[in-house]
This record gives structure tokens, sequence and C-alpha cells, in this order.
């Protein structure tokens, strides 16, 4: 993938010791956003930020799915993550999205042999007549 086509999560601590998981392609200008008051509700009167780990994505999807992982854990687990290199790979090994299958071809429908098209029901209710 190119240079910038990567996108990331980052764990920061907030000055008020608060954690803030969030996902950009571009971390560092995405915390200057942060700090400056115009990144994310959360963030703003916390500032400033200090990231404490960050985690190379290849999708935007598998990105979004490790962040909502981390974000649902307790702090101490968070904290616990951000220290180990190894934990943090294992939750975006897990959360990546499952390998494609090879798309399923269907036959058309002038190969299928020629049956005919069940009946439709139509309702027997009549309308009521207007007054």
């Amino acid at each position: 993938m190119p240079g910038g086509a990567y996108w990331f999560v980052y764990v920061a601590r907030c000055a008020d010791d608060t954690l803030y998981v969030g996902v950009a392609r571009d971390v560092a200008a995405r915390i200057a956003e942060h700090d400056a008051g115009k990144g994310a509700r959360y963030t703003r009167g916390r500032g400033p930020l200090r990231v404490l780990a960050t985690k190379r994505c290849a999708s935007q999807g598998d990105a979004l799915r490790l962040e909502y992982a981390l974000k649902r854990l307790p702090r101490g687990e968070k904290l616990a993550v951000v220290a180990s290199a190894s934990a943090l790979r294992r939750i975006a090994r897990a959360c990546r999205a499952p390998a494609e299958d090879p798309p399923v071809t269907r036959r058309s429908r002038s190969t299928s042999p020629s049956r005919p098209r069940p009946a439709t029901r139509r309702s027997t209710r009549r309308s009521s007549p207007s007054r």
C-alpha cells in the first residue's frame, strides 16, 4: 500500500488522566486537532493528549473493529494492552475481517431447466366502500 493508505488506531492519555481511543490516517495531525479543540467532543478541554500506543491496520474496517474492541475494554485492561505490544497484536488479529470467500457463481436463468412459476396469491379481502 502507498505511504498514506494505512489506517491507525491510537490510544491517548488526556491531561485529566482519562484514556481516549481513536482512528486516523495521520495520528500526529489528528492529535494536533484534538489539542486545538477541533477533534472529538470528548477530548475538548482535556488536552494536551499524549499518545500511548498506535497500531497500523490495512483497512478502515479493520481499524474501526479494533477501535471498538479497545473501547469496550475496562481501563485496567486498556492499560495492560497498551503496555504489551503482543497483547495489542493479538486483539488486532482477532478483529481483522475474515478472508473473503470466492464469489459464488450463479447459473443464468436461460441455462436452468424451465419450470412453471408458482401462482401468486391474491388477497380476497376487498377494500371497504368509501362513505
